[in-house]
């Protein structure tokens, strides 16, 4: 007899979350702020969260992380819980993840194991998934002897192993290959960014960056009019860049791109392999760093994406934070984060991306930002220089124009780049 699709579907994993922090006075408050996250990941990934388990540690045990009584602890809560799965809040090492699974007898990973898994599921473009595969292969590579099942598409069997070779040599060396042919066609990929960026350069470009599911989609959305950008209210909806021209004045433009999210622990293979991707911040005139105005941990997440931005070796480019879901907050509760704000970090703009007219205080400031970029410069064009003409009409915003004997003269806001090249070739 024949199966539905509905009993072909296997059933979710029923998972245990693991926090251990350091000991210290905020631990408490920490760790459950870290583990409703985590829950938050285990349900995005498709797992059922069925329990928890905290400890605080002085240093984490080498063997297997936990303390021993935590370890028989946490065996007895698998039972009883029938749980499947065992989610660990920081990263464990190669051996503490085999050492816990060899004495529970369940299924083990670390949060950045479970961050690589939904990027995985999120990854729609080819260079998306190329990104991802390459971040699961570089964490996969030193723990090949506990996750063997995670191999099948790359072992060998019969034909495929040389002289001597084990299974688990042959398994290092198709996967360091196949590493090699990844980071070949990530390099294609950022010189082709390269070529792209290149002609936008006479632009101003801004970028937004974030904390995952602050709203930065919905900024852009907002901004560009764009109906066919995706806005979702879950994690890492958004792994591919997105540039959208939006309109600032009445003949004023910029480039805004929409970036992936950030989130604390990170894993490290990720950020590296969406270099790539996130070298768009670090060619952007501006940054929009997008806050959720309305999550209580949003200074903690603010922290967070100034420690990535600092990793990808952006300290000069200028930010402007932008706190949004601002309708989501008492107005009493507005009004202080306001004023808190215009004392700690000056030049905040307060928005609401899904309120009608709640993102103009924004663009606004994109306007003042460009204009500071772009100050007012004259041009002497002799009058049958039509090409000159157009590309300060097309590419600059022309404030006044004159005609003098056989020279026009015109008075116009354009980069930096655009008037040396105009001057160059006017002299």
């Amino acid at each position: 007899m024949a199966r539905t699709a509905h009993e072909l579907t296997p059933p979710a994993e029923r998972a245990i979350l693991i926090g251990a922090p350091r000991k210290g006075a905020s631990a408490k408050h920490v760790v459950q702020e870290h583990l409703e996250e985590l829950a938050r990941l285990a349900d995005t990934a498709g797992a059922i969260v069925v329990g928890t388990l905290t400890q605080q540690l002085d240093r984490p045990h080498a063997g297997t992380y936990l303390g021993k009584g935590k370890i028989e602890e946490l065996t007895q809560l698998t039972t009883d819980k029938d749980a499947t799965l065992i989610i660990f809040d920081d990263e464990l090492s190669p051996a503490q993840g085999k050492s816990i699974e060899d004495a529970v007898g369940k299924r083990v990973m670390d949060r950045a194991e479970l961050i690589l898994d939904i990027f995985a599921v999120r990854a729609r473009s080819a260079e998306a998934k190329m990104q991802v595969e390459l971040a699961q292969l570089e964490y996969l590579l030193p723990r090949l002897t506990r996750m063997w099942t995670h191999l099948e598409k790359f072992r060998g069997g019969i034909g495929m192993r040389g002289p001597g070779e084990t299974q688990l040599e042959t398994d290092r060396r198709l996967i360091g290959h196949r590493l090699r042919t990844l980071k070949e066609r990530l390099a294609d990929v950022t010189r082709s960014r390269a070529v792209q960026r290149a002609g936008r350069k006479a632009s101003f470009r801004t970028a937004l960056v974030g904390y995952t599911n602050a709203g930065k989609s919905s900024v852009l959305r907002g901004l560009s009019g764009a109906a066919d950008i995706v806005v979702e209210d879950r994690l890492f909806a958004t792994l591919d860049p997105l540039t959208r021209e939006v309109t600032i004045g009445v003949a004023g433009h910029v480039l805004v791109t929409d970036t992936v999210g950030f989130i604390r622990k990170l894993p490290h293979h990720l950020v590296a392999s969406f270099r790539a991707t996130l070298e768009e911040v670090t060619e952007a005139n501006v940054l929009l760093h997008v806050i959720d105005a309305s999550d209580l941990t949003w200074e903690e997440h603010r922290e967070v994406v100034d420690e990535v931005l600092a990793d990808l070796g952006v300290h000069d480019t200028p930010v402007v934070h932008v706190f949004n879901k601002m309708d989501l907050l008492p107005s009493e509760q507005a009004e202080a984060l306001e004023a808190r704000m215009s004392e700690l970090l000056p030049g905040s703009v307060f928005v609401s991306a899904l309120k009608p007219g709640g993102l103009e205080s924004l663009r606004a400031t994109l306007l003042t930002l460009q204009q500071a970029s772009r100050p007012v410069q004259e041009f002497r064009v002799p009058a049958a220089d039509g090409r000159t003409l157009a590309e300060l009409h097309r590419s600059g915003e022309v404030i006044e124009q004159t005609t003098e004997d056989e020279v026009i003269v015109v008075r116009a806001r354009v980069s930096a780049e655009l008037a040396g090249r105009l001057r160059a070739r006017l002299s």
